[in-house]
């Protein structure tokens, strides 16, 4: 006996339930999203929050706007100067900003709002972590090579400009521990122990802040740091 075909207000009826599914599924899922500010597009970014599915791609628009990424700070309760611009030319440094309370010795240098954006959520999500994980012991300071130097990629005569040159970068060298451990990159790079696996954890975990982090892995001239910057020419290096 042949099947009867649904009838138009059935077909209407099973249309209207689906939308209604829909706009359920929908507006649980906005309701998520509200309380899950770091994984939704169009929450502004506070670095308090855990990293999530939106956080890379909000730091990477703040490469290209200073005042968007110096209210983060403010909104995210970290410390910092606004220092006046200074330079000229492919040293211009319009964007100089000094973070207050971050462990950097033997100075906090400024740098620009990204890469101070870029390094609060290093230290948090993982330089403290992996310190207190793999090494037992609380993070005491973070020993740098520098930021600023006028200069091309590799000191040459010509070439592409360093993002040193603005101070978009930034070298780290060891790391001290509230302990009295000093882990660095040169002495403890090559291994297998705890020093190395922590090593290689904060420069993994630089991936995900930084446009470029790279370690001994990637040349002999990053043998003794780890250089980190915020170079919007780049989808992403991280060697």
């Amino acid at each position: 006996m042949p099947r009867t075909k649904p009838n138009r207000h059935y077909r209407a009826a099973r249309l209207a339930l689906a939308a209604l599914v829909l706009l359920a599924a929908a507006i649980a899922g906005w309701q998520w999203l509200q309380s899950h500010p770091e994984h939704s597009p169009w929450a502004p970014l506070d670095l308090r929050d855990p990293p999530g599915w939106a956080t890379r791609s909000k730091l990477i628009a703040l490469r290209s706007d200073v005042t968007e990424c110096r209210a983060v700070l403010e909104r995210s309760d970290i410390a910092f100067t606004a220092l006046p611009a200074t330079g000229k030319g492919a040293c211009a440094r319009p964007d100089r900003t000094q973070l207050g309370d971050y462990p950097l010795t033997p100075d906090t240098p400024a740098v620009t709002c990204p890469v101070a954006a870029a390094l609060a959520l290093w230290r948090r999500d993982s330089v403290a972590p992996a310190a207190r994980n793999i090494l037992g012991s609380d993070l005491a300071r973070i020993e740098h090579l520098g930021a600023f130097s006028c200069r091309r990629m590799y000191g040459g005569a010509d070439g592409p400009w360093s993002e040193h040159a603005t101070a978009n970068a930034i070298d780290i060298a060891a790391f001290v521990l509230d302990d009295g451990r000093r882990i660095s990159v040169l002495g403890d790079w090559d291994g297998e122990g705890d020093k190395a696996t922590f090593l290689r954890a904060v420069r993994d975990g630089a991936c995900g802040s930084f446009a470029t982090v790279l370690s001994p892995d990637y040349n002999a001239a990053h043998a003794d740091h780890f250089h980190l910057d915020q170079d919007d020419r780049w989808a992403g290096v991280c060697r």
